[in-house]
């Protein structure tokens, strides 16, 4: 059985009389421990495809499911409950507290959840390990540079336990060597870890390392390229410049 499942997926914004139309009846299964990378034009739908993946956007019309259920029939109060357990977000802007280390940033969605303090830092200095920061679980994020911040940001996507981490442009704000050492935590998140992993990017390098490949163009899936982790940065280049034409 899938883990996602989207069904004639569309979202228009706007109104009436100047609709957007960002999304348009998109059908997607992504599998247990997949790590599915999206790419496209700008503008394309990709970033509105994720959002409303991880319910933090609703759909016009469609359907999204995780295993069985279908986020369109819950309350907010009942899809924000479901993030916070099933799901990762991870963003191009890490989004960490500035006055607290990595440790209590990790922490952050355990403690809010309702776990003991002392019980979420150790949870947080196990998925930092993970991480391979563990002698920097006390640093604060200015004390860290981009590609370790990222790593912290990736560990409190993972602290949850989480069915899938969503990940809008993780590296794009990283040089090639800290963009490449992130990409590598994702793809033994899915490899090694059992996540699975929805990523948005535009850089065929780090698309390389995903198992399947979506394109998107003007809102629609229109090519699909299977990689098994195994791409050619040249070759998806190729790929996703035809879609520019």
């Amino acid at each position: 059985m899938s883990l996602i499942l989207t069904e004639q997926l569309s979202k228009t914004y706007g109104d009436h009389g100047h609709p957007v139309r960002a999304l348009h009846e998109v059908n997607l299964a992504v599998e247990e421990a997949e790590f599915l990378a999206v790419m496209g034009p700008s503008g394309s739908g990709k970033s509105t495809l994720l959002y409303l993946l991880g319910g933090l956007d609703r759909p016009t019309s469609g359907k999204v499911r995780l295993r069985d259920t279908d986020l369109g029939t819950l309350s907010d109060e009942a899809l924000s409950r479901l993030r916070r357990k099933q799901m990762g977000f991870v963003f191009q802007f890490y989004n960490l507290l500035p006055i607290l280390g990595a440790r209590e940033n990790v922490a952050i969605p355990l403690i809010l959840d309702g776990m003991k303090r002392s019980e979420a830092l150790e949870r947080a200095d196990a998925i930092l390990a993970r991480v391979g920061l563990a002698e920097r679980a006390a640093h604060r994020p200015a004390e860290l540079s981009g590609g370790e911040q990222q790593r912290v940001a990736i560990a409190r996507a993972m602290v949850t336990d989480p069915a899938v981490i969503l990940a809008d442009e993780p590296t794009g704000n990283l040089d090639s060597q800290s963009g490449d050492e992130v990409v590598a935590l994702l793809r033994r998140a899915a490899s090694d870890w059992g996540r699975t992993i929805v990523m948005v990017t535009h850089d065929p390098r780090i698309a390389a390392h995903a198992d399947r490949i979506i394109f998107l163009k003007d809102g629609q899936i229109v090519d699909e390229n299977r990689l098994k982790g195994q791409g050619n940065a040249d070759d998806i280049r190729a790929q996703l410049g035809k879609l520019k034409v």
